[in-house]
């Protein structure tokens, strides 16, 4: 009797990585990223990440409390880095804020329920 099938054997050992190595794959640095949260009963956060570094976060979030009569705040993260954080859901009213101010809607991501 023989114990040949027993033998290990990766069948996927001679095809390698299917995504090439990338790096780059599933990344969210070139995307903007807008996001609700909920707080507690009817209270929500619309949180804002992913900014290119050539706008400046104190003056866009300036422009938000302004135009959208909300509060806000500006939070440093390790990982996303700076996050505008407002209250209320202002998910579209952001987006159409920045593409009307020059940024491209396909860069644009918006989340939530």
């Amino acid at each position: 009797m023989s114990v040949q099938n027993l033998n290990s054997y990766d069948p996927f050992a001679d095809e390698g990585d299917p995504l090439g190595d990338s790096a780059d794959v599933g990344s969210t640095a070139d995307y903007i990223h807008i996001r609700i949260q909920q707080r507690n009963g009817r209270k929500t956060l619309t949180t804002l990440q992913g900014l290119p570094k050539q706008y400046d976060s104190k003056k866009l979030l300036k422009a938000f409390k302004k135009e959208f009569a909300c509060n806000g705040t500006l939070v440093d993260d390790e990982k996303m880095g700076q996050v505008i954080q407002l209250q209320g859901d202002q998910r579209a009213k952001i987006s159409s804020f920045l593409v009307e101010n020059g940024l491209d809607k396909s860069t644009i991501k918006v989340h939530g329920f």
